[in-house]
């Protein structure tokens, strides 16, 4: 017998609420730090003599390796466990802010913050959410969008601090400030990390373990069966043309705001009431997809952010823009929320942070290519009217694909109850399978 709590002794705080805690903090001070992109732009610019697309091209390299590095380190969590990737992830998030402080070109911004940054996020963001999602079953839409709400919180509250420091300290001091703050709040908070609740003698929501729980494997599709499924190739190709637009507010709403003469201060506000959309998207919205349907709620978030862009390409103004910032976070946070739950559904727990990774990687590849492209279209232009519109598109046709995979799932045919799934060795039809 293992000296770890039985289920009896969970009638205080559930652990796996300690878990989400983990989870927030880390998803805080690594897209928080991220985030505060915006509130650089401008300083390197000036410093670097460099245009703007060039400059946004940093935050692409980094969006690309965060997103793009969830294939590899999903499964290493899935292997070593979550905390030990969150813990890296959050000391190479501190070190590369505090090289790019250290910085004499651009080139060296992209190596520090992009791959410090981008190499540290990635590390942490699938693992810890991958691990939240074995915790729970019931709340897990709950769970999921409190977790990645640090996100959101994180957007609200780093990106002014940002700012302060960069008037109180100059840029590149703000960003050894920014280091120190990952690593102290960062690796502290990863420690509350853990993979799976059976090693607690728990079951998920702290519920008994079921029988034979502490030696089966969770149940679940094999990566291999996952990827090739007609689901996860809509929700990969649905991720990808959405993600070509999905952080392209995010880099460019502040200059976007100072073009048409909104105060610094101000301008930076934006992103914290992205933030407080976000952070309200994802508690709310996490919470409603329980009992709507996730993949039905899906749809719906797509089709807010192409709404909510258009209100953003309609508005000059700080109060239009306000607006915009708000709603847009709050769809995108429902977004970020219900994906990795939905992933649960449709896959099971079993490879649930490496199937997440994978499906990631949709991602990293519009990031990588959206912001610095709307860099270099305003470099062309002087107006950005073209790629927010172009990221309208976008996201109405992720809706359109959202909405005939929720078509599918309606007239599937169900599949007769297996008498152990967590047992079985051959997992259900990929394209026919319904929740766990």
């Amino acid at each position: 017998m293992t000296n770890t709590p039985s289920p009896s002794q969970g009638a205080g705080l559930f652990r796996g609420w300690l878990v989400v805690a983990g989870a927030f903090a880390v998803t805080f001070v690594g897209f928080g730090c991220a985030y505060t992109f915006s509130a650089f732009l401008e300083s390197l610019q000036k410093d670097f003599g460099a245009s703007r697309g060039s400059v946004s091209l940093v935050f692409s390299l980094a969006g690309f390796l965060y997103f793009g590095l969830g294939v590899l380190s999903g499964p290493l969590a899935d292997r070593w466990g979550s905390r030990r990737l969150a813990v890296a992830g959050m000391v190479l998030v501190g070190l590369g802010l505090a090289l790019a402080g250290q910085a004499r070109s651009l080139t060296q911004i992209y190596l520090a913050y992009g791959l410090g940054v981008g190499l540290g996020v990635g590390a942490s963001y699938v693992p810890v959410l991958g691990a939240v999602q074995r915790w729970f079953v019931r709340r897990r839409g709950f769970a999921s969008g409190l977790a990645v709400s640090g996100i959101g919180v994180g957007t609200l509250v780093m990106p002014p601090l940002a700012s302060l420091f960069i008037e109180t300290l100059g840029w590149r001091h703000a960003y050894l400030a920014l280091g120190i703050l990952a690593v102290v709040v960062g690796v502290g908070m990863s420690l509350l990390i853990e993979n799976d609740p059976r090693d607690r003698g728990l079951g998920p929501d702290g519920d008994p373990p079921q029988p034979l729980a502490a030696s089966a494997r969770p149940e679940g599709f094999a990566v291999r069966d996952a990827v090739r499924s007609r689901r996860f190739a809509g929700l990969y190709v649905a991720c990808l043309i959405s993600s070509f637009g999905l952080f392209v507010p995010f880099v460019h709403l502040v200059p976007y705001a100072l073009d048409h003469g909104v105060p610094g201060g101000s301008a930076v506000l934006l992103l914290g009431a992205i933030g407080v959309g976000s952070t309200a998207g994802r508690f709310f919205l996490g919470g409603l997809a329980d009992r709507m349907g996730r993949a039905q709620t899906m749809l719906l978030m797509s089709t807010g952010m192409a709404l909510s862009l258009l209100v953003w390409a309609a508005s000059s103004g700080f109060w239009g823009l306000a607006v915009f910032a708000f709603f847009y976070g709050a769809f995108y946070g429902g977004f970020v929320a219900l994906l990795p739950a939905l992933v649960m559904d449709y896959f099971g727990g079993r490879n649930i942070s490496a199937i997440i990774g994978v499906l990631y990687t949709s991602v990293a590849f519009g990031t990588l290519v959206g912001p610095a492209a709307a860099g270099y279209a305003f470099d062309l232009s002087r107006s950005y009217l073209l790629p927010i519109l172009f990221s309208v598109g976008a996201n109405l046709v992720a809706a359109a694909i959202m909405w005939t995979m929720s078509r599918a799932d309606a007239f599937a045919p169900a599949k007769p109850a297996t008498a152990g799934p967590a047992r079985s060795t051959v997992p259900h039809d990929p394209s026919t399978a319904r929740r766990f």
